[in-house]
């Protein structure tokens, strides 16, 4: 499962007028099929980034990757200094599935996408058939907003270096580094490829602008407990074993009072699980859509 993949899905937006703009998503698998399953990204990334963990399942299935408002090549409005918080993205992903699906479907993503895969679920559960979460980012205080002064990621972001000579000099900025040094080459390749976009001065820049990404980490405004406590279908949340966002083991009378859930630990894994374990993430996936 882990050989070479060369299937090139095909990209596409939705307009969403609800929303403001359009949604741009990578449409894998059989045209001819129903969508049943759409997958979110983490904060910072972009579809392409899952391209070739996601692209084996296209043979026998269709499903969506899409990219979040402020990231990749969707153009939903992404004002930091208007975040809406993350029912804003909730709200987007249901406006999606209200255009793209009529019935329900299975719900996925890594980090905020699992937040906001979650979320939906909880708010529109007629829409949803199981659903799969890779480390989503779940902890106490994530309904507090716009928390200023003690965020790191949210000041890393910030930091981040918005502009290069081309895409090859990003691959090599960040290559075995960081966030990036358990990746596969083809996986930061198809990252880079839609997280940056030429601009008029020659160069290449982020497609999720730091101020956005940053703008993620420091407003949150939701109930993750509360949520998964109305949670309906059946579900999975796979964690890291280290440096984990899903903070639950305080809350797991609300996770194991579910019959619902269930959760695993997986060994070794890292917040960035799905690039370390693609063969995982195809295997739940899957038994999702069964």
């Amino acid at each position: 499962m882990d050989a070479k993949v060369d299937y090139e899905p095909r990209a596409r937006r939705v307009m969403l007028p609800s929303r403001g703009g359009e949604m741009s998503v990578l449409d894998f698998g059989p045209a001819d099929r129903p969508v049943e399953l759409v997958f979110s990204h983490a904060n910072g990334f972009n579809a392409r980034t899952y391209r070739t963990i996601l692209a084996p399942l296209a043979q026998d299935h269709r499903f969506l990757a899409v990219d979040m408002r402020g990231h990749g090549a969707s153009s939903l409005p992404a004002d930091p200094g208007a975040h809406p918080g993350w029912h804003g993205f909730r709200d987007d992903l249901l406006a999606l599935l209200a255009a793209e699906t009529d019935r329900p479907v299975v719900l996925a993503g890594h980090s905020m996408g699992g937040t906001t895969s979650l979320l939906a679920a909880a708010e529109a559960p007629e829409r949803v058939k199981a659903l799969v979460l890779f480390d989503p980012v779940v902890f106490d205080g994530a309904q507090v907003a716009d928390r200023d002064g003690d965020n790191g990621l949210a000041a890393g972001a910030e930091r981040r270096r918005a502009t290069f000579p081309d895409k090859a000099a990003v691959v090599a900025a960040y290559t075995g580094r960081g966030a990036f040094r358990t990746w596969r080459p083809q996986q930061l390749a198809d990252y880079v490829e839609a997280g940056f976009a030429p601009t008029a001065d020659g160069e290449v820049a982020l497609t999720c602008a730091p101020a956005w990404e940053a703008a993620n980490f420091r407003t949150h405004r939701y109930d993750p407990f509360g949520a998964l406590g109305a949670l309906q279908m059946p579900t999975r949340i796979l964690r890291a074993e280290h440096g984990s966002t899903c903070r639950i083991d305080e809350h797991l009378h609300v996770v194991d009072g579910n019959p619902n859930i269930h959760r695993e630990q997986v060994a070794g894994a890292s917040h960035f699980l799905p690039m370390e374990r693609p063969e995982l993430v195809r295997e739940a996936l899957l038994a999702a859509l069964a």
